[in-house]
């Protein structure tokens, strides 16, 4: 098992020099030696799946799905003629030349190779009619085959606004043309109609049609097809477009968070009325905006609980802010007089879920720290102070101080799931303390709002002892779901269980022991299922959320010794999505032994089924700001079973790039990163314990038990601090009273201290400022730390020492 030991990369190291550290533990012989330094070639440009280019052209005609009377059905791809479908009209019943042949409409079904979504265009090479009207083509759009019917998958008339039957239909005109599937209705405004935009893998096209479409159309005749293509409108997401990747060991996790980065692209486009949901979704605040949809096939409405998962996904791969800012901004200018979030446009912004309020917080502390989004933030925050002042003490429970669905206007309130469950709900409060928590931070970065930061820390330390006091069943070791009548449910959700995790409510012990349930109870061929059992609606302890599965598997990744166990859970559940078809994209949700949980209604394209993207670049390549736009940050590898990994992470200034090895069997770790300058970082290496050497820029900097020359150290829980001076000192050479202090510093032998000279923070400031550096330091302050407080005497010690130690460096 391995630990963290702490290598602290102060703003000025950075600043300076825009280094790349090292560092190692341990070694018995020079790291120069060792090829763990030696940095693999990047390779990962071959697994990034988008198109090359916006016009995308199937790439085979499916044979065995061929029906009725086609010639040449591959001309349509080859070029080398048109494909044409010819249906005769049957021989009337009273023929004499037997029974006559069946009327099998000509039928081929095409295949892009992947999940895409835009507008098709058809260059029609002609047609004529054997009946009177034009010759009708039906066009259905499906995922996958399995749902491949006559009718699409999924059509946006199946969601209302009802023009078509679940097909495309097209009155194809004698003359060579391109037709492209536009939203409405050739004739009549009700006749040969199409749904426009759609997204899907298959393509079903067939020689009929509709009854209703009479007199303008007839399933008689012959069509020739020279060609098709689809425009891909979403996120168009090729090579040059990444600004931050992700490389390891791990061929199958490098392949699926490519899928992941896919998935959301194809969830990345402009909201438009007529390609969005039609359930009075269409919002003109929104109109002609990048936006991150839900899915790309269905609903097709930016909904804020799926950019927990999908924002970090866009952030993390292209660094493109905007889409998930503009659904931000959209809902909290749609936010009512109570403090309510609405979730989305759906409904004129009337959809009542009471969770989503709270991710609107927590994605809006996200947005601001990967970003740096200062104008947001300060635009928002009184938003944010109506969220959690106003509308959720409007449903706490006065006695337990928790959010109790049922209370005020919460009785019919739903969720992402619109679960059937009532009461003080873990899932509710554990994302209420993260939300708390998230915005105190926001709070603090601001500067300003002190009060609020007190209170909402204070609030989310309540909340999380309540949780603690009344939800937590110690006959199985983790969270009850919610109430049943008057008792707790004897059920247990994931969702609930692992934000329990994630915001600090569970504490280490009961970490595991909540996680430990989870793989106990929960663990399904195809993932981790998000409840353990069905009291609360059939087929729940069969049915998986990717996206509720990902705060499971960071919370897996955040509690020690467990990292192997999330990346087992990655394995299972997205090495299901990757194996079934349509393969490569990310699913809405799975159901009994794998299978798609609502049928064809269900979204193969989901992005907030793409955590694996955060999961894999916070944990694994081990990279999260710490504050606003990485200002500060954290690099913290968690290897688990991976052996190497490297990768890119964008900041508003820069990229952030980590490169970690292990050699387990020598029990070494390197680990190199570089930053903008300007950033703090702060950087951990794995270790077997805290007593192995650490190296720094290939020097010794910690042998084990001391820090060695040039470095200050912090040791604590064993975890040992170290601070290397050699770049300060070089960064603030003008300051020659200052170089004094830390070049005396090490020899007071203080186990655990920061030295915090006179104006230090003033100079550091100047110097990422542009301004003239200090010139003069009249007093310094030591700061240190312990297990418990020091008495006055070993205080009184301390300074004694230290102005013996200084007397000669001028200053007091």
């Amino acid at each position: 098992m391995l630990l963290p030991t702490l290598l602290l990369i102060h703003s000025f190291i950075n600043l300076s020099f825009r280094v790349n550290p090292t560092a190692a533990a341990p070694s018995s012989y020079q790291l120069q030696q060792s090829s763990l330094g030696a940095s693999k070639p990047d390779d990962w440009e071959k697994y990034v799946r988008s198109p090359p280019k916006r016009t995308i052209h199937p790439v085979k005609v499916l044979s065995s799905y061929t029906l009725g009377n086609v010639t040449n059905p591959n001309g349509l791809l080859t070029g080398h003629g048109s494909t044409v479908l010819t249906r005769s009209v049957p021989p009337s019943s009273n023929s004499t030349l037997g029974n006559p042949p069946p009327d099998v409409p000509p039928t081929i079904v095409v295949d892009f190779g992947q999940n895409i979504a835009g507008f098709l265009s058809i260059r029609f090479g002609g047609a004529h009619n054997a009946t009177p009207g034009l010759p009708g083509i039906r066009l259905a759009f499906s995922e996958t085959l399995e749902y491949l019917t006559n009718v699409s998958d999924f059509s946006r008339s199946d969601n209302g606004d009802t023009i078509t039957p679940g097909s495309d239909q097209i009155a194809v005109q004698s003359k060579p043309y391109t037709w492209t599937d536009t939203h409405g209705c050739e004739f009549e405004n009700t006749k040969v109609c199409a749904d426009g935009l759609h997204g899907y893998r298959y393509m079903k096209v067939y020689l009929d049609a509709l009854p209703a479409d009479a007199p303008y159309t007839t399933s008689y005749g012959s069509v020739a097809i020279s060609s098709m293509s689809l425009n891909f409108t979403a996120f168009l997401g090729t090579p040059d477009t990444f600004t931050g990747w992700f490389e390891s060991s791990d061929d199958q996790l490098n392949q699926w968070w490519y899928d992941g980065v896919y998935t959301n692209d194809m969830c990345t486009d402009t909201f438009l009325e007529n390609s969005t949901d039609p359930r009075d979704a269409a919002s003109p605040t929104l109109e002609g905006k990048q936006v991150l949809f839900d899915g790309a096939k269905r609903d097709r409405d930016p909904y804020v609980g799926d950019l927990a998962v999908s924002s970090l996904t866009s952030y993390l791969s292209h660094d493109d802010p905007i889409a998930s800012r503009n659904v931000l901004a959209d809902l909290g200018d749609h936010q009512r007089d109570d403090g309510w979030i609405p979730p989305a446009s759906i409904n004129n912004y009337t959809l009542p879920l009471l969770d989503y309020p709270l991710w609107w917080v927590v994605c809006s502390y996200d947005l601001f720290m990967y970003t740096g989004d200062y104008d947001y933030v300060r635009t928002y925050y009184p938003n944010i102070v109506k969220v959690l002042d106003t509308f959720y003490p409007s449903i706490t429970n006065p006695t337990t101080q928790l959010v109790q669905k049922g209370l005020g206007v919460s009785a019919n309130y739903g969720d992402y799931a619109f679960l059937p469950r009532t009461g003080p709900v873990t899932y509710y409060n554990v994302l209420y303390v993260l939300a708390l928590q998230r915005a105190a931070s926001i709070a603090t970065f601001l500067g300003g709002h002190s009060d609020d930061a007190a209170r909402w820390t204070a609030r989310a330390q309540v909340v999380s002892d309540s949780v603690n006091s009344n939800s937590f069943d110690t006959s199985v070791g983790a969270y009850f779901d919610g109430s049943c009548g008057f008792s707790p449910c004897p059920t247990h959700a994931q969702d609930g269980n692992s934000i329990s995790v994630i915001s600090g409510v569970a504490n280490e012990t009961t970490a595991n022991s909540v996680l430990s349930y989870l793989s106990k109870a929960n663990a399904r061929p195809y993932g981790n299922s998000f409840y353990d059992n069905d009291l609360l609606q059939a087929g729940f302890s069969q049915r998986v959320y990717a996206f509720i599965s990902y705060f499971e598997i960071d919370a897996r990744f955040k509690t020690a010794g467990l990292a192997e166990s999330a990346l087992e859970e990655i394995r299972r559940l997205y090495g299901w999505m990757a194996a079934n078809d349509p393969g490569i994209t990310q699913w809405e949700g799975i159901a009994d032994n794998g299978t798609k949980y609502e049928g064809a209604f269900t979204s193969l394209a989901h992005g907030w089924s793409t955590g694996i993207v955060p999961a894999l670049t916070n944990n694994v390549l081990g990279v999260t700001p710490t504050g606003p736009g990485y200002t500060a940050y954290n690099v913290k590898p968690i290897p688990g079973d991976v052996q190497w990994a490297k990768g890119v992470v964008p900041t508003p200034n820069g990229p952030i790039s980590v490169y970690w090895n292990s050699d387990k069997a020598h029990g070494l770790f390197f680990l190199s990163v570089s930053a903008p300058n300007g950033y703090s970082g702060t950087i951990s290496v794995p270790v077997s314990n805290s007593s192995v050497p650490v190296y720094f820029d290939s020097q010794q900097a910690w042998n084990g038990e001391t820090a060695t020359k040039s470095f200050a150290v912090q040791q604590g829980d064993g975890y040992p601090t170290i601070s290397k001076l050699r770049h300060f000192r070089t960064a603030l050479s003008t300051n020659a009273t200052l170089l004094a202090i830390f070049h005396l510093a090490p020899q007071l032998n203080l186990p655990n201290y920061y030295l915090a000279a006179g104006c230090i923070t003033q100079t550091v400031w100047n110097y990422v400022s542009g301004l003239p550096p200090e010139t003069g330091i009249a007093d310094y302050d030591l700061v240190y730390y312990d297990a418990s407080d020091l008495s006055w005497e070993a205080e009184d010690r301390v300074i004694q020492a230290s102005r013996k130690l200084f007397k000669g460096a001028g200053v007091k």
